[in-house]
C-alpha cells in the first residue's frame, strides 16, 4: 500500500536533490538514489512506487533544477500534495509528468506513514475511511501525465490542444 512521506514548509530543490548529486556529477542512472539525502537519508531506499509526498508551503523553492523533480519521477512517486508550490518547480513537475496538487486544507490531516491511494485522474486521495477531494487536473494535463510528460504528449500528437 502506498504511503505518505510528509515534509515541512519550504522544501527547496537542494533538499530534494542536493546539487552535488546532479546527474552530470554522479550519473544519469543513479542520481535519484540521492533524493532527500541530507533531509531524510532513508527516503530513496525506502520510497515505493505510488507513494505520495506531502509538504507545506512553498514546496520546491530555490532553483529551477529539473533534476530534482526528475529524481522523484524516477523513484515512482505518484504525486505531491502541498499547501503551495514555488512557481518554476511546479511547472517542472508538470512538464516532467509528476502530478502536483495544491491543497492546503488537507495537509494537517495527513501524517508521515499514512497508507493512501491517489487517483490522479479524479484527484481523489483516500486514507482508510477518509477521502480527500483534490482539484483534479484539467483534461489536457491528465492526457500529458498518461503520456509521461508534456513533451511526450507533444511528441505523440505533434501539437497541443487548441493549436
Amino acid at each position: 500500500m502506498p504511503r505518505v512521506w510528509k515534509f515541512p514548509d519550504s522544501i527547496n530543490t537542494d533538499d530534494i536533490l542536493p546539487g552535488k548529486y546532479a546527474p552530470f556529477m554522479v550519473g544519469e542512472d543513479v542520481f535519484q538514489t540521492y533524493a532527500f539525502a541530507h533531509l531524510r537519508p532513508e527516503f530513496a531506499s525506502q520510497v515505493r512506487p505510488g507513494d505520495v509526498l506531502v509538504g507545506g508551503r512553498n514546496w520546491g523553492l530555490g532553483s529551477s533544477r529539473e533534476y530534482a523533480p526528475q529524481a522523484l519521477k524516477k523513484l515512482g512517486v505518484a504525486g505531491i500534495v502541498a499547501a503551495s508550490f514555488a512557481r518554476i518547480h511546479y511547472r517542472n513537475l508538470l512538464n516532467l509528468g509528476v502530478p502536483a496538487f495544491e491543497a492546503p486544507s488537507v495537509i494537517e490531516a495527513l501524517q508521515d506513514g499514512d497508507e493512501v491511494t491517489l487517483d490522479v485522474n479524479s484527484g481523489l486521495l483516500v486514507r482508510g475511511a477518509d477521502t480527500f477531494q483534490l482539484t483534479a487536473p484539467p483534461e489536457f494535463l491528465r492526457e500529458a501525465l498518461k503520456e509521461g510528460s508534456i513533451l511526450a504528449y507533444y511528441r505523440k500528437h505533434q501539437k497541443f490542444p487548441g493549436e
